[in-house]
Formats: C-alpha cells, sequence, structure tokens
C-alpha cells in the first residue's frame, strides 16, 4: 500500500508502492508546525503545488532543483518555477489530467485567491487548484488545496477514496463546510489540513470529525503520521 504522511499545514508525502516519491505544497523550513525541514528531505520525484502562495510554494524551487524533482502544477506556475532553476516541470491546466508513471493527476478547481510568491514583478499568474490523483494501484487521492466549499466538488462523487480537506476558516472552508464538502464527494476517508499553523485558522479536528458523523472515515493525524492508503 501506498504510505501518505502530513508535515503540517498542506504539505504531505507521498510514496507509492512502486517506490515513487510526491511531495504536495511543500513549506517546511518556516512552517511552525512542520515535523521536518527542507534539507531532511534526501529523495523526491515529483512536487504538487496547489497554488503560489508561500505556504504552499516556499521551499518548491530549492527542492525542485536539490532534487530533480519534477514540479506539477498549473502552467505559470511551472513556468515561473522553471525561471527560478527547477529544471524539471510539467505544466498543467484547471480539468486536464496527464498519466505520468506513478498513476493519473487531474487539476480540480479550488475557489481562493492566487499570487505567486517570489514573483516581484507580478509577471506570473497561480490559478488555485486542487489535484486528483488515481495512483497505479487504483487508489484515488483529493488534495482539496485552498478552497472554499464549491458545488463543483459534487463532480467528485464516487470518484475519491481519500480526501484532504481545509478546515481552518477564515482563508478557506471551515469545519462546517468541510464537512458538506464530504456529503457532496462521499470518500471513505477523510484527512483535515490547513488548520493550527497560526492563531487565526486555529480548530478543533474533532469538532470536524463529529460534523462528519459516519458519513466517512475521519483520520487526524498529527505532523510526522502516516496513513496506509
Amino acid at each position: 500500500m501506498a504510505r501518505l504522511t502530513w508535515h503540517g499545514h498542506s504539505c504531505f508525502s507521498l510514496e507509492t508502492d512502486e517506490g515513487t516519491r510526491v511531495l504536495f505544497d511543500p513549506w517546511l523550513d518556516d512552517n511552525p508546525k512542520a515535523d521536518i525541514k527542507a534539507d531532511d528531505v534526501e529523495r523526491l520525484d515529483y512536487i504538487l503545488v496547489s497554488h503560489g502562495h508561500w505556504d504552499h510554494f516556499a521551499d518548491c524551487v530549492k527542492l525542485a532543483k536539490r532534487t530533480g524533482a519534477t514540479v506539477v502544477s498549473t502552467f505559470e506556475l511551472v513556468a515561473f518555477a522553471q525561471k527560478q532553476g527547477a529544471e524539471n516541470g510539467h505544466g498543467m491546466n484547471i480539468g486536464g489530467g496527464f498519466n505520468f508513471p506513478f498513476g493519473r493527476v487531474k487539476l480540480t478547481p479550488a475557489l481562493h485567491t492566487g499570487s505567486v510568491h517570489g514573483d516581484d514583478e507580478g509577471a506570473f499568474t497561480s490559478e488555485p487548484s486542487g489535484f486528483l490523483v488515481t495512483l497505479s494501484s487504483g487508489t484515488r487521492l483529493y488534495h482539496a488545496g485552498d478552497t472554499a466549499l464549491i458545488t463543483d466538488m459534487q463532480l467528485l462523487r464516487g470518484q475519491v477514496d481519500v480526501a484532504l480537506l481545509p478546515i481552518g476558516d477564515n482563508f478557506t472552508m471551515g469545519p462546517e463546510d468541510a464537512a458538506r464538502a464530504v456529503e457532496f464527494i462521499e470518500p471513505r476517508t477523510v484527512v483535515p489540513m490547513h488548520y493550527d499553523t497560526f492563531p487565526v485558522i486555529e480548530q478543533d479536528p474533532e469538532e470536524f470529525r463529529r460534523r462528519v458523523g459516519d458519513r466517512a472515515r475521519v483520520e487526524v493525524l498529527r505532523p510526522g503520521g502516516s496513513l496506509e492508503i
């Protein structure tokens, strides 16, 4: 089985059955809740970035440069990463999918604002997205990115085994809307993310669990905690 590990905020690492290593939304060095630093990541094959805000993108370029990992994101954000020295990139756009060696990745809509951390000239845009990842094993993983509750999530019903959903409120969905998202998507398992990093997004994940009820199994991870999927 693949192993999914939460590193705090929206950063997850995924090691597939075949040994491919994927990192989502890399923000480690300045993340007060992260269990590791960027230098602790020794090997990496792909970096999936939902949008360009610093708390999702800050460590992307240096990790890509050091490990040779392929950056997968919207076309513009990948172009910016390559301009900064990331050698390998695969640009996509919302609604499009691509078959990578470890599985299929599709960019899903997310409702959020967009800017690119480090783009001092303002020349690049960052259209926020989520990721629907179908691994070679058949397991389907949805990383929602930073998003509000949107009706488009209903289109994912029946297509998701494990959903990673923000619950922090203020910048994204809060627990109530995230529980509605579970109702829309109907995943088997849901993992809350993007909470407790700063005072303004402090939340009780057990309250989220109560709101979800028996609609899905809620796995509350601590930074460094893993889940077999």
